[in-house]
């Protein structure tokens, strides 16, 4: 099996499995919810179908988001998977809202549980089913490395700490605390607000091109350090759109250097980032040593007098050297 092929498997096998687990779980703890009239098994629920909605978001943009770039797209489609977890924030958010209302309310009128084993049962199969979720979604991770599956991992391991919740909740309701049950349903709808906040704020970022962490920049500024025939480097430009990375800068070479030779250090430079970044677009412009000196000492000599007399950091002229 070849590695794109292997990508697409465990990529397809992960999305579908989520989608999967996700519909039964809203189909049974609706109906479990409808049964008990318990808030908690209501908030479980609820973050099912968020669950679900994530679950399908992610198994339509993740395939999106890996098309090839077109004539009209030319970056690619990745920022798609930014796109819907926005959407998925927005959903969140407005569920939750709902949530922590209904179970206010239920916390001042006092509504008695019913049934709570019934509800304790779903929850237990509940956890198993997302336990082998995550054991799928753990292998195609280890296989692929992608930040769409990796993200909905992270989001049904926190259903485990939430079901062990609901059913703490049932059982303290079953033994006449009956303000448990709204309580932790109001808990969960807290929770949850947070969660669509941080999800909704990393979209944005990549939606505005935040620049990459500061670890992996490091990492390209080692592979530019290393690169024979490279004297320096400024107008480092990185960001990210899905699955991709975007890494571009101006390399400083020597004069003499032919435009062969000079093109040979360049391409040495971008094979060595796409071999630490898979599945990454490296553009490498040649500056020659003397036309960056020159463009220094021209920016140095338009400066106001009182800034010229104190040179700035390195950082604020984005040049490095080595």
């Amino acid at each position: 099996m070849s590695k794109q092929r292997d990508y697409a498997f465990w990529v397809k096998l992960a999305t579908r499995a989520s989608v999967t687990v996700a519909l039964t779980l809203v189909v049974v703890k609706l109906w479990a919810w409808l049964a008990t009239d318990a808030a908690s098994m209501l908030a479980s629920a609820t973050d099912s179908m968020l669950d679900g909605l994530a679950a399908l978001f992610t198994f339509f943009s993740v395939r999106y988001a890996l098309q090839p770039a077109d004539r009209e797209h030319r970056f690619g489609h990745g920022k798609a998977e930014s796109l819907a977890a926005l959407v998925q924030s927005a959903l969140i958010t407005g569920s939750a809202l709902l949530l922590l209302v209904h179970s206010a309310q239920q916390l001042i009128e006092g509504t008695q549980v019913q049934r709570a084993d019934l509800g304790v049962y779903v929850s237990l199969l509940a956890i198993v089913l997302t336990l082998g979720l995550v054991l799928i979604q753990r292998l195609a991770i280890r296989y692929t490395q992608s930040k769409a599956i990796a993200a909905d991992q992270l989001h049904f391991q926190s259903d485990l700490l939430l079901n062990t919740a609901v059913i703490a909740a049932l059982l303290l309701s079953a033994y006449g605390w009956y303000w448990a049950d709204s309580l932790f349903a109001i808990l969960i709808a807290v929770y949850l607000m947070w969660g669509a906040i941080r999800i909704g704020w990393e979209a944005f970022q990549a939606l505005m091109d935040r620049e990459l962490p500061d670890v992996d920049k490091e990492k390209i500024v080692e592979v530019l350090q290393g690169t024979d025939g490279i004297h320096g480097w400024h107008d480092l430009r990185t960001r990210a759109s899905g699955p991709t990375r975007f890494i571009q800068c101006h390399v400083e070479l020597e004069d003499e250097l032919s435009l062969y030779a000079a093109h040979a250090i360049a391409d040495g430079a971008e094979k060595r980032l796409r071999e630490l970044f898979p599945d990454t677009d490296v553009i490498i412009h040649m500056d020659p040593l003397s036309v960056v000196a020159k463009s220094r000492e021209s920016a140095s000599d338009t400066r106001p007098e009182s800034s010229a007399e104190t040179p700035l950091p390195l950082a604020d002229d984005n040049r490095h050297s080595q």
